[in-house]
This record gives C-alpha cells, structure tokens and sequence, in this order.
C-alpha cells in the first residue's frame, strides 16, 4: 500500500521535476563540460528541494499525507495520532535516506516491527495511520 502511494507521488512531481529544468534549460546556454557539471548538480538540488517540500509541507498539514497516502487512506501521524510539525516532517524526510542507504532494511522493517514502522518512523516518532 504505501509502495502504491509513493508511486503516485512519483507522478504528481514528475511534471515539476521535469518541467522545472526544462524551462531554465531552454533559456541557459551550455558553453563548457564545467558549466554542464554544474547545471547537473542545480538539477539534481532542484529535484531534491522539491521533494523536500512538498513532502514537509504535506505531512505538516491537516491532510497529514501526501498525495499518494490520502489517495490510499493513509496518513502520518505523532505516537499520539496527533499532525506533526514542519520539522518533524522534514527529519522524517531526511531521515528516510538512511532507511533506503542501509541496503534498504529500513524500509523493510515495515514487515517485522509492531506498528509497521519504517526506520525513519522510528527516528521521527511517527506512525502511518489510517485516514479518519
């Protein structure tokens, strides 16, 4: 379930990941292999905000969830069931790097921890719930 609603989140930042690179691309000339390294990383950092973002701004809200877990009836939540803030949503994001960075196990706790937590759940203090 939640590999589904990551899926469709993938698609809904497909359009401003692509789009966004596009346009500045269109308007930036290229001159050097340095400038195209640099243009490369801008890209990449770009993608990264955004994702940043949206999935700070998403969790911190009253829909508790980006669009693919609402679309999924999930949500993210405190231990309290409570919406967490913009920094715990931020950590939980953050954090999430480390999950997949361990060869994935972080993700994989999902299967063999009580409240299906993902390492980074852990790491934020979060739960993913279902939606109300």
């Amino acid at each position: 379930m939640r590999l589904g609603a990551h899926c469709v989140d993938c698609v809904v930042l497909l359009l401003p990941t692509l789009l966004i690179p596009f346009l500045y691309h269109s308007v930036t000339p290229v001159a050097t292999q340095l400038n195209q390294v640099i243009l490369a990383f801008g890209d990449a950092l770009m993608s990264f905000g955004v994702w940043w973002a949206y999935t700070a701004a998403m969790l911190s809200s009253p829909w508790q969830a980006r669009v693919g877990k609402r679309m999924c009836g999930l949500r993210i939540a405190d231990y309290d069931g409570k919406r967490i803030s913009f920094g715990r949503a931020s950590g939980r994001y953050f954090a999430s790097f480390l999950s997949g960075a361990l060869l994935g196990i972080g993700i994989l706790m999902i299967a063999w921890t009580r409240h299906r937590q993902a390492l980074h759940d852990f790491l934020a203090g979060t739960v993913v719930a279902t939606s109300e």
